[in-house]
């Protein structure tokens, strides 16, 4: 058997953070545009400010702010809180994938039952 699985970060229970969002704000990081980074994602404008916007609200720090005028005619960067938002969610991948492979390879239900028994003793260790 092999285990997959997807999750979202949940504040006031609004979506806050999932693998789109965290995509989108890499591709923010690296572009310094909202739009080069909704096209790399095939995402339109609208949708990428929307996603951007619910984070903001959402967040008690910005994760993106715009920067106006400059001789480029400005941008988008990633705040502090931005950065700290891809690499939490990047350990918490990490973390899921850890998860998965715990459970992949096993054979049978009985099995998953027993390592699903397991993991829940050592975490409720902790």
């Amino acid at each position: 058997m092999e285990i997959y699985g997807r999750f979202w970060i949940k504040k006031e229970s609004k979506n806050y953070l999932g693998i789109g969002r965290i995509e989108l704000l890499k591709g923010i990081k690296q572009t310094g545009s909202i739009s080069q980074a909704a096209k790399a994602m095939h995402m339109s404008y609208k949708a990428a400010w929307d996603n951007i916007d619910a984070i903001n609200n959402l967040s008690s720090k910005k994760l993106v702010k715009k920067i106006i005028g400059g001789h480029s005619g400005g941008g988008t960067i990633l705040t502090d809180e931005g950065n700290i938002a891809i690499e939490a969610f990047d350990e918490l991948e990490m973390a899921k994938r850890a998860f998965c492979d715990y459970f992949n390879g096993t054979n049978n239900l009985q099995d998953l039952k027993t390592k699903a028994l397991k993991l829940q003793e050592i975490i409720n260790q902790k």
